[in-house]
């Protein structure tokens, strides 16, 4: 192989020069592919910590009354159906999350997940409204 020094040499510095180019540009690239990345895992996790923060944690209790979620609810039939079945009673919690729930109707138990699960709340309690009968003036 021949030097550059040389004149008649095929590694003159016309052909370095390009070369030397493409690898500082391919490099360059690199950097910026490994800057990307890092700025997209930095950002994952900060999201994933935004949202686990947000996550509302479900404290039950044993004789509590809950709502099961309808997990097989058709879409299209009966649009206006409730999600939700029930009320239960929880009979057991496990430290795994699943709740064992007695159904007040049927007196069947079964385990859920937690998830599946929303606290019940009675309804509104009314006073007797007093009625009042409007009659036409005497004039």
């Amino acid at each position: 192989m021949k030097f550059p020094d040389e004149p008649d040499s095929l590694c003159t510095l016309s052909i370095i020069e390009p070369i030397v180019q493409e690898v500082f540009e391919l490099d360059c690239k690199n950097k910026l592919e490994e800057d990307f990345l890092d700025n997209l895992e930095i950002e994952d996790k900060e999201t994933k910590v935004f949202h686990v923060a947000r996550i509302s944690k479900k404290n039950f209790t044993v004789g509590q009354k809950v709502l099961l979620q309808h997990s097989k609810l058709k879409f299209f039939p009966g649009k206006l159906r409730s999600r939700w079945l029930g009320p239960h009673v929880i009979t057991k919690i496990f430290a795994n999350g699943a709740v064992e729930i007695q159904s007040l109707k049927t007196k069947n138990t079964f385990k859920v997940n937690d998830h599946q699960l929303k606290e019940y709340r009675k309804g509104f309690q009314t006073e007797p409204v007093e009625i009042m009968y409007l009659e036409d003036p005497i004039l």
